[in-house]
């Protein structure tokens, strides 16, 4: 009985949530960024705020979708602009370089992730000392590396990202949940041991979660569902791995 009250009261809350949306312009210098801000309108106060990293196609209708999801959850969610304003790679080769040109400058890839979590404390209705970030492939790679630019961050949630091992896991400050494909071929296992090795000598509160039979892009439908491609999705994988992220969220912005 008990419970069937809990979900009806959860089922009544997601109901009257009132989602409001909109395109976000901020700039750097002369260079112009577009994100996208997702929250309910009907939750007063401040509430804490979670900057979501796009993949290697930039802020597609995918990232704002998840943007809006979490949006549900109760978080200001705004989804950064790391390519800057109508940089929008149309087709693999040229998101892979993209993505290469930023994961080759990791000051440059911190700088403009920062830049996003600025402006998503500057939104009146953010809690900027409650700011997570979360991102999906090159953005779980990009949270990773907020973390580790000593941002004055909770936590970060990387999925499916990479995990090049780094010197400067000591600066991270918050807690780290790493969402991981156990058979994901772009992540050799090297880096894995380093990053792990990294993460312990650091002393970070990190959590490492791999899903069975999930190769690299497991959250992304669009990757169809052919785990010998390398990137594919999967659905037990997608979802347990949002309940994660959901688990880690609700313990770190008490």
């Amino acid at each position: 009985m008990i419970k069937a009250l809990m979900l009806s009261f959860f089922m009544l809350s997601v109901a009257q949530a009132k989602i409001q949306t909109q395109k976000v312009e901020y700039k750097s210098g002369d260079l112009t960024f577009e994100g996208f801000l997702a929250y309910d309108s009907n939750l007063k106060g401040k509430k804490p705020g979670v900057m979501i990293v796009h993949n290697w196609m930039g802020v597609t209708s995918e990232t704002e979708s998840k943007a809006i999801e979490v949006a549900k959850l109760g978080y200001v969610a705004f989804a950064g602009d790391i390519y800057g304003k109508g940089i929008r790679p149309t087709d693999a080769k040229g998101a892979g370089e993209l993505a290469t040109k930023y994961k080759s400058d990791i000051k440059l890839l911190r700088e403009r992730a920062l830049l996003a979590v600025e402006e998503l404390k500057k939104q009146k209705n953010v809690d900027a000392a409650k700011i997570f970030v979360t991102g999906y492939c090159f953005g779980g790679t990009t949270a990773i590396e907020v973390a580790r630019s000593g941002a004055d961050v909770k936590g970060v949630v990387s999925f499916h990202g990479g995990l090049t091992p780094s010197s400067d896991d000591k600066n991270i400050k918050g807690s780290v949940l790493v969402l991981h494909g156990a058979v994901d071929p772009y992540v050799p296992q090297k880096d894995i041991d380093g990053f792990l090795k990294g993460m312990n000598d650091s002393k970070v509160d990190y959590e490492m979660i791999s899903y069975a039979n999930s190769v690299h892009s497991f959250t992304e439908k669009a990757a169809g569902n052919d785990n010998s491609k390398g990137a594919a999705y999967n659905e037990l994988a997608d979802k347990r791995s949002w309940i994660a992220m959901k688990n880690f969220l609700m313990e770190h912005a008490k």
